[in-house]
């Protein structure tokens, strides 16, 4: 039996419904970084009233259709419309919007047609297609699946046009010099003071932002790179072994820099071995290639492996490195350290906060150095360099108090590192607000709590996000003894926002350490 046009239209503005609904889904999919079993790790935590409602709605459609009660089915249609206006309210207060990418429109399209063509099917095949119209609109996890695997091809071929054209772009640049960066953190830092000392003698193009993945990489050459270019420096990120491997195969770097190993999206890599063993594939590649290979004296994991590559240089604080940050001063306004590299001696200061950068800075001179570049030229890049966005950027803020913007995503060092920079402004009220670290596997309870025992240590007030996130931060800061009634726990970071409103004058300093996106709020 054919169904009714009232039940045509009835379904289609439910169908409707669902596609607006489908957005929040969308949206956490690509916070996801477009992995499934990311996805639904966030949909395990997702359950609310809404998702009831939407039960509800979805057994009251079923039965209108089992016993053609017409009047109920319009009556879910009409109420279906409220899902359109909740996926504008939920983009309006996400932390982290939806970014309609050329990929996202493409997975709205095959959405939009999978759920069309099951109406379709209902009309000219049969009405058991009526129910399975249902489930794909009350349930967005489903279609989303369902629409994500049908694109899944279509995103490797475009994918793949673009990789060869990079390809292309990259050979017809003989001359280019490519540098890889990696590492489980400060590899962005890193990339950018490199790119202004280099950009002191040679022209450079870097990936920008924090453009790591492959199609990062493709999109900077295809669009950044010119004629004139004698140095593209690339970033490289991963999440899981074999990723650093796939962006070398589209660079092809000659230089490699390894800023650091630690524990970093371990929810993926699982442990630490796995950690320095895909972060070395930078150093694996461009030792084939017979090119130098910096690495961190200072790290742990990376320092024995200095001797197991040739044409292998060292950086950091450690007295055996080649290119060597020595005699660091370091306060609220910057730091000041002189830069040894053989016989070459010359003091620098920057603006740039935290004792780490002097790190980042000697992996730099030392590049530098060995490209030709004089240190009275990478001295003065040094001296213009400016932080980063939202990485212990120095802002002006509330009632003329001051901000540490340290709202990129953070990592167990450099998390203490900032609670170490608000230490240096004495005589001040200091505040923290944090949600805490994560894709930190078993060890996240560990160092969230390391986290909170610091911030304790120096902080007046201290303002956690997310009340399960906040247990370990909590645990850390009362067993050092503070002050529960100083310790404030609030859901979102809007309502942190509220509280410095009146917490703060122009004798306060507020450290924002990291800023989650929605698929790890709570």
């Amino acid at each position: 039996m054919n169904i009714t046009i009232l039940e045509l239209i009835s379904l289609s503005l439910i169908a409707v419904c669902g596609v607006f609904a489908a957005a929040r889904h969308i949206m956490m999919y690509q916070q996801s970084s477009y992995y499934f079993s990311r996805y639904f790790g966030w949909l395990k935590t997702a359950l609310s009233v809404r998702s009831l409602i939407s039960a509800l709605l979805f057994a009251a459609s079923v039965l209108a259709v089992v016993f053609d009660i017409y009047w109920i089915l319009i009556a879910v249609a009409v109420l279906s419309l409220f899902r359109i206006k909740t996926a504008f309210a939920d983009n309006k207060k996400a932390i982290k919007k939806l970014v309609f990418t050329a990929r996202i429109k493409r997975l709205f399209v095959t959405y939009s047609l999978v759920t069309a063509g099951v109406i379709l099917l209902a009309v000219f095949v049969g009405r058991y297609f009526v129910y399975l119209s249902l489930v794909l609109s009350f349930a967005n996890p489903i279609a989303l699946v369902i629409s994500g695997c049908i694109n899944i091809p279509i995103e490797k071929i475009g994918a793949q046009y673009y990789i060869n054209d990079a390809k292309k772009i990259l050979k017809s640049h003989k001359n280019l010099k490519v540098i890889g960066v990696t590492g489980s953190y400060g590899k962005t830092s890193s990339k950018f003071i490199l790119a202004r000392i280099l950009s002191e003698k040679f022209n450079v193009v870097a990936t920008p932002e924090s453009f790591n993945t492959p199609m990062g990489v493709v999109r900077t050459v295809r669009e950044r790179l010119t004629p004139p270019t004698e140095i593209f420096i690339a970033e490289m990120g991963a999440k899981k072994k074999g990723d650093i491997k796939e962006v070398c195969k589209i660079a092809n770097p000659d230089t490699a820099l390894v800023t650091t190993v630690g524990p970093q999206h371990l929810d993926t890599f699982g442990n630490i071995e796995t950690v320095l063993s895909t972060k070395l594939e930078l150093a694996d590649w461009v030792s084939k290639k017979g090119g130098r290979i910096y690495l961190n004296a200072d790290n742990e994991y990376l320092s024995p492996k200095i001797k197991e590559y040739q044409n292998c240089f060292s950086f950091g604080e450690n007295e055996n490195a080649d290119c060597r940050a020595e005699n660091i001063t370091y306060t609220s306004k910057g730091l000041t350290f002189d830069i040894v590299k053989g016989d070459i001696s010359f003091t620098v200061s920057t603006s740039l906060l935290g004792r780490h950068n002097a790190q980042n800075i000697a992996s730099a001179a030392a590049i530098a150095l060995d490209l030709g570049e004089s240190p009275k030229d990478i001295a003065y890049a040094i001296s213009t360099l400016r932080a980063p966005e939202h990485r212990l950027e120095l802002k002006h803020y509330l009632n003329g108090s001051l901000l540490i913007d340290d709202a990129y995503n953070s990592n167990p060092s450099g998390c203490l590192s900032a609670v170490e920079v608000l230490s240096k402004f004495e005589g001040m009220t200091k505040i923290i607000v944090t949600p805490g670290l994560v894709e930190l596997g078993d060890k996240e309870y560990e160092y969230n709590k390391a986290l909170g025992a610091a911030a304790a240590k120096v902080c007046d007030k201290i303002i956690l996000v997310g009340k399960k996130r906040s247990v370990p931060l909590k645990d850390g800061a009362l067993e050092q003894g503070y002050d529960e009634e100083k310790l404030t726990v609030v859901d979102r970071f809007k309502d942190a926002a509220a509280m410095l409103a009146t917490l703060c004058d122009n004798n306060t300093v507020v450290l924002f350490e990291n800023d989650l996106p929605d698929n790890y709020a709570g």
